[in-house]
Formats: C-alpha cells, structure tokens, sequence
C-alpha cells in the first residue's frame, strides 16, 4: 500500500473547502453526514452551497488566505489551478491534509468511494490510479449489502456495554456471541424492520449461558486451494475469519492469510526439503494443545488436506485427545494446475481415468506398481516428484507406456510464477534438467487409449451393460422372500 486507510474523527472539527462549484458541493454534501463544522471559501458560490450558507449550515467566506486554514482539520481544494496550488501549498506548510481535486500530485489523502451504511462505512480506494474502477466496485457493494446494515450495527453498538456486564470478562465469549448476533436471527428480524424482536432475541442469547460456560476448542483442517485467496472456497474464508490460532503451511500465499482476523495468532510449521523443520508429531502437538486451551484452530493447508495432506494423521491425533473438528476441502492442485495449463484430465474417448500419485513419501521415493496401473486411457497427476521423475520415466517405459506419450509439468502452478512445460515420456528427464525445473511443480503423464484400445474399451464396456441387464432380469423373474433382506 503507497495510501493507508483510515477512518478519521471530525465531531467538533472544522473542515474547510476552497472553491464555490459544483466540484466543491459535492465535497460538502458529503462532509455534512458528518459532525465537522465547515467553512467555504469562494467569491461566489453555487445556488446549492448558497442555500446552504443561508441557512446556516456552512460558513462562507469570500477570500482565501493561508491564515484560514490555520486551526482546521482537513482541507479541500476544488477552485482553479494557481488557487489550488497556493491552498496545497499552505495546508503542506501547517501539516494539514489536503485533497486537490483532479490533481493527484497536489493530494496528501486520496478521498474514495464510499458504501454508506452508518454506522457501518466501506471505502474502497486506488490510491488515486483509477476513480472509475472505485465507483464500479461501489456499485457492486451497494446491492450486496442490506439497507438496514447500518441499523444493525447501531443495535449492536447499543447493546455492547449491557453485553459486557452481563459475560464474564472474556474476549472469545463475547466475540462467539456477537459471530451469533451478525449471522443468526438477530440479524434476520433487524434486517426485516423488527427492532423489538431484534432486541428480545439478542436477550434470548444472553440468558442462555453458553457464553459463560468454559470455552471448548475446535481445529479445522481447511484446504485453502493453491494459490491466491480468489481460489479459496467461502467455507474456508469463514473458518479463517473465525480462527484464533492458524497453523499454517509454508506455500500458503500471503493472500490466503490476509483473510485471517488481523488478532489471530499465526504458527508457520511449513516444511522445506532438506532443512530442519516441525515433525508431524509436533504438528499435532501443537494442534491439540491450542484446542485444549479454548481456542479455535484452524490448520491451514495448500490445494486439498484430503490429497497428500497428511490429514489421515492428523484426524488420529485429533480423536485419540478428544479433541473436535472439522474438514473443510480445497481446491486441489492437480485440478487447478491442469486448468491453468488448459490439460483436460477426462476425455470420453481417449482417457476415463485419473490416477493421483505422490513422488515421496515419509520413506523417500515412493514405489508403485507400474504394471498394475499403467493402462491406457489413464492421466496420472504426480505431486512431489520432480527428483523422483527419472524413476517414474523409466518404470513407465519399462511396463510398456510409449516413449511418445505426452506430459506436462506445470511448475509454481496458480502463482505469478508459473509455467507450463511440455514434453514426452522419453524425454522428461532432460525437459525437467534443461528448463530447470524446481519445486513446487506437479507433473501430467496422459497414457490415453487409441484404435483398437478404445474399440476394446467400448466392447468391454457393452458387455458389462449387457450383463448388468440380464442380471436385473433374473432378479426381477426371482420370488420375493424375508431371507432377501437378510
């Protein structure tokens, strides 16, 4: 960020705006939803800024001199180019904020677009790059979120100190009460115009003690997809958003964790080749022991936990301390990377199967057997197996899969970083050394089915039709007796 965003007091502040245009009343329309005390300085003014000097509810004076400024706390200049400079170069000399209009170099603070549901107020900016971007982003914005937002808040605002007095001094209890009031029927009857229900349902939840009882820790094993938090799914934001403690894996994009609540405590347990990292059993350590303490947890993992996430481990931990949680899936890298390189991993004719395998393992190097599942129509995705791809390609050509068979290796997948390599079977190995190929990267082998593989595939596949019908013929012609249900 060159611009940091915040939301400055004005109750009692005064304001000023140079300039008597309709560029200067739009400034004012919008500093009058606020407390600020503001003063216009212009030789004429606009019948809108007239009106509003008439009645009292801005200042007005006909001159501009560097002395005006002095005591203000923010300044807008939207009068004519030398009037502009000398306001900007007044308020820089007193260290006031100023906002030049259409002059972003004039501009200490940038002014953006603005959802209005006070008390709840969303400003979207670019630092001055593109306006009109900010305006369609507003638009957005403006039809996701309720009207009556702004009301709900105030609700909540009202009722916090009664809701401190009423829980024990403790931050998750209350943060677990307001997660209920923001998502649950107290917000449905406020949002709906009903005050008063609103009101006896947030009392409903007070009384009910849950918030008062000690307070049980969770972990979530959330996959949090492959790269950038626009491939997270909206489960995986919410666990985040609700996380105290996230235990997090060292290819987790910084985009993923800037998600996360800004109190939440982060632990890195990423493991890098061939350097000292946390075991698996420290892992688990950790998550049980955040979980005992009350917190929730959220182990956060690249792609999907379920796929070479270890996960499996984890679960047992987990259940052997009694300990709750979840799973929350991912978007898994061999399905992402494939997109992103345009590989399509079925195709009706030619391959029918998929095949996720991993180059390594707790033991090293991982061994398969090739003869068993090297059959034509099959993709098989590799995670983790750029160092083990000269033992893959020559267990390959050793069950007979052609040397011509296409593959890919997709390195970096779904970063700023990627790129996609093609190449052949015969030829991975000199593909991976000469373009320099490191982790992280999945390889694709495509072994699909042609000629006559498919004319036996489809043969195969009619005749298993053929019998699955006379089968449900006999069973159809039987006699129906008890014993079937035994």
């Amino acid at each position: 960020m060159r611009t940091f965003p915040i939301f400055l007091g004005l109750d009692g502040s005064r304001v000023v705006v140079v300039g008597g245009g309709e560029q200067a009343a739009q400034k004012v329309r919008l500093l009058l939803k606020t407390p600020a005390r503001i003063d216009v300085i212009n030789e004429t003014l606009c019948d809108e800024l007239s009106e509003l000097a008439k009645c009292g509810r801005i200042g007005w004076r006909r001159v501009f001199a560097p002395g005006t400024l002095d005591g203000c706390r923010l300044v807008y200049a939207a009068a004519d180019a030398e009037t502009n400079a000398r306001v900007a170069h007044a308020a820089n000399e007193r260290n006031i904020p100023i906002n030049v209009v259409d002059d972003p170099a004039l501009c200490t603070f940038q002014m953006p677009a603005i959802v209005d549901r006070a008390p709840v107020v969303v400003a979207i900016g670019t630092e001055g790059t593109a306006p009109v971007l900010a305006r369609q982003i507003r638009a957005h914005l403006e039809s996701w979120l309720p009207p009556r937002l702004g009301p709900l808040a105030a609700l909540a605002g009202a009722l916090r100190k009664h809701v401190n007095g009423r829980l024990r001094a403790d931050a998750r209890s209350r943060r677990r009460f307001w997660e209920l009031f923001f998502s649950g029927k107290t917000r449905a009857l406020m949002l709906d115009g009903n005050e008063a229900g609103a009101r006896a349902e947030a009392e409903s939840l007070l009384s009910d003690g849950e918030f008062n009882a000690p307070s049980r820790g969770r972990v979530s094993l959330v996959g949090a997809g492959p790269g950038t938090a626009d491939l997270m799914t909206l489960r995986a934001l919410r666990r985040l958003q609700e996380a105290d403690v996230i235990v997090h894996d060292r290819l987790i994009d910084p985009s993923v964790l800037d998600c996360a609540r800004r109190d939440a405590r982060r632990i890195d347990v990423g493991k890098t080749p061939g350097q000292v990292c946390i075991a698996q059993a420290g892992i688990n350590e950790i998550l049980i022991a955040e979980a005992k303490a009350g917190n929730d947890v959220v182990r956060l993992k690249g792609g999907d936990p379920m796929i070479f996430g270890r996960i499996g481990e984890e679960m047992a931990a987990l259940d052997a301390a009694g300990i709750s949680y979840d799973i929350v899936p991912g978007v898994t890298s061999a399905t992402a990377c494939a997109a992103e390189a345009n590989i399509a991993l079925t195709h009706r004719d030619e391959v029918r199967s998929v095949v996720f395998l991993t180059g390594h393992s707790t033991a090293g190097v991982t061994a398969y057997d090739w003869t068993a599942l090297a059959r034509p129509g099959t993709v098989f995705a590799l995670y983790m197996a750029v160092s083990a791809a000269p033992r893959i390609q020559a267990s390959l050509l050793a069950v007979g899969v052609p040397a011509d068979t296409p593959v890919a290796i997709v390195e970096k997948g779904c970063s700023s970083a990627s790129r996609t390599v093609h190449a052949t079977l015969a030829g991975l190995e000199r593909s991976i050394h000469d373009n320099k190929i490191s982790n992280p990267a999945l390889l694709f082998v495509r072994y699909a089915m042609k000629g006559a593989d498919q004319v036996s595939s489809r043969e195969s596949f009619e005749s298993s039709v053929r019998r699955s019908i006379e089968s449900e013929r006999k069973n159809a012609a039987m006699p129906f007796s008890a014993g079937m249900l035994a």
